[in-house]
């Protein structure tokens, strides 16, 4: 865990799939003058202890938010800000849920409450292309990194992107990875969406192959009071390809 800052309010950043806490290190210094703020590594990912995680245990995102609620209690945290980045940011929903005095305003970057098309609603991926993403990912750890963070990060002219979030998925542990997406995938919250009531902001990304404009644009209707922004960025990681823009909107929010 990492904590920096200084202010009468917290700021904490909870990563992606495949990350850790350094796909915030451009945008979370720049919030340290008015907020502490904090950062940590979700168990499995990152430099996380490792023998914390179990299967049996992580098999839900319920226990991601949990662990979330526990650093917050742990640091005596209230009328926080939340932002969550990808799977993190319906983690930070349900912790909200479980403890509706943690977090005052939650900042959701690329969220998405179910990532499988069903009826009308489009997620982005049938239940096939799931299934075969899962597989990939189990059969070739390495190769399905390789040739899926192009497609998440986006911005085929800045390689380097795409290079640096290679190598965070290929530093994951394979058989954490493969549990962690199967959860993340097979995930929906869309339930839980109306039920929120913190003050909510949603950054969105054009041309995301992870989480559509639609997807935002779902999450923002069915949180109530909530608002939108449609970064002038693409892919699915703007933390990292448009840290001003992501900013420049948490601090029009908060």
């Amino acid at each position: 865990m990492q904590l920096a800052g200084q202010g009468d309010r917290a700021m904490v950043f909870a990563h992606g799939f495949g990350c850790d806490q350094n796909m915030w290190r451009l945008v979370a210094p720049a919030f340290e003058d008015g907020y502490r703020t904090i950062l940590f590594d979700q168990v499995g990912s990152g430099a996380s202890d490792l023998s914390a995680y179990s299967a049996d245990r992580y098999g839900d995102l319920q226990a991601y938010a949990d662990d979330l609620v526990e650093i917050c209690r742990e640091l005596a945290l209230h009328d926080a800000v939340f932002v969550g980045h990808s799977v993190s940011a319906m983690i930070g929903v349900l912790a909200s849920l479980s403890d509706p005095s943690l977090f005052a305003d939650l900042v959701l970057v690329s969220p998405s409450p179910r990532y499988i098309d069903d009826g009308a609603y489009l997620g982005g991926f049938t239940a096939a292309d799931i299934d075969e993403l899962l597989e990939s990912l189990a059969d070739n750890h390495l190769g399905w990194s390789a040739l899926m963070a192009p497609v998440i990060m986006g911005n085929p002219d800045r390689p380097e992107l795409s290079e640096e979030l290679t190598n965070s998925f290929c530093r994951t542990d394979p058989a954490i990875a493969k549990d962690f997406a199967r959860v993340t995938f097979t995930s929906d919250n869309r339930t839980d969406l109306s039920k929120v009531t913190a003050r909510t902001l949603i950054l969105q990304c054009r041309e995301d192959a992870i989480a559509p404009v639609q997807v935002g644009e779902y999450v923002r209707d069915h949180i109530a009071g909530s608002e939108m922004v449609l970064l002038d960025a693409t892919g699915h990681c703007p933390n990292l390809s448009a840290p001003q823009n992501v900013i420049a909107a948490i601090r029009a929010f908060v």
